[in-house]
């Protein structure tokens, strides 16, 4: 759909065609869940943020100005802004597994299988920090080496690798597949 189609819909929608909204909806429907599921990793929510977007869109079809952008990019807009509601709102995060992992001696077998499923996915996800970062963390995470001694290790004064450490753990959050992972119910169902 173009946006010159896509601009009278919304033009019907303001003075309350239903008709109007349907089709808008069908037409973008497969747009807004796409951006959301690629966000949230997860089929269920990716439906709730894009019929919360459609709603919105419905009881403020008004807020629409086709001069600060296209009718998919404010609707992308929208879409980003609510799955990063969706995420914030999300507990436990990752530095509190990090540290839990760090924090725990003896486990039983199947513990000790999760950790290490849980290690890999770290794993994973500190080779896209930078170098630095990623080894100041597993330094300090894994290796249980204290700040001074890493700072040592690494030629770098001691407020450097505590940056190091807090930029690193910064950047782990951001990345939405650890979101995904660390948001895990723990295979509870809920």
């Amino acid at each position: 759909m173009e946006d010159k189609e896509a601009l009278q819909l919304i033009k019907n929608m303001t003075v309350g065609s239903k008709h109007s909204f349907d089709q808008f909806y069908e037409t973008y429907i497969p747009f807004v869940f796409q951006i959301a599921y690629h966000m949230l990793g997860d089929y269920s929510e990716a439906e709730d943020v894009s019929q919360d977007v459609f709603l919105e869109v419905l009881q403020k079809i008004d807020q629409y100005d086709p001069k600060k952008g296209s009718v998919k990019a404010w609707l992308a807009v929208k879409t980003k802004s609510r799955c990063l509601d969706r995420l914030r709102k999300k507990r436990p995060v990752l530095v509190n597994r990090l540290e839990k992992m760090a924090r725990e001696k003896e486990q039983g077998a199947d513990m000790a299988f999760l950790e290490q499923i849980e290690k890999k996915i770290i794993f994973d996800a500190l080779t896209h920090l930078p170098e630095a970062q990623r080894e100041a963390i597993v330094r300090s995470y894994f290796n249980g080496e204290t700040h001074r001694e890493i700072a040592g290790a690494m030629e770098k004064p001691l407020g450097s690798i505590k940056s190091l450490i807090r930029y690193g753990l910064n950047n782990l959050r951001k990345q939405k597949n650890i979101v995904h992972w660390v948001e895990s119910n723990g295979g509870d169902g809920k």
